[in-house]
């Protein structure tokens, strides 16, 4: 199960990275359903794309130390709950469904590592 947990925190680890730097770059994609739809201000995607790297590290780092591993995957799965309130608040049901698969995967992960700590 330990081999799940790694596989699962290292593709979540990765999908952050990666959201994190379009956020960074203000990547159209990321800005037009983030800071156009949802209305989050440009000069929090900084302060968004650290939550996900920091994130990603406390996952990884996480595999070595159960403790900040589930710290890690616990403050990903509110960063995502975050997100899908967002889109939901202003109604964009179609954008909802960005954050809902990263956040079922931060999920797993939570479980996955709470099971092998």
């Amino acid at each position: 199960m330990f081999i799940t947990t790694v596989i699962v925190s290292v593709v979540l680890a990765l999908a952050l990275v990666v959201s994190a730097a379009m956020k960074l770059q203000q990547n159209p994609q990321v800005v037009a359903p983030i800071h156009d739809v949802v209305g989050v201000p440009m000069r929090w995607f900084a302060v968004l794309a650290a939550l996900e790297l920091a994130g990603a590290a406390g996952l990884v780092i996480g595999l070595w130390w159960a403790p900040l591993g589930i710290a890690a995957a616990i403050g990903v799965v509110a960063y995502f709950v975050g997100a899908v309130i967002a889109h939901l608040r202003v109604h964009d049901t179609k954008g909802v469904a960005g954050p809902i698969g990263p956040l079922l995967l931060a999920i797993a992960t939570l479980v996955l590592r709470s099971a092998t700590a």
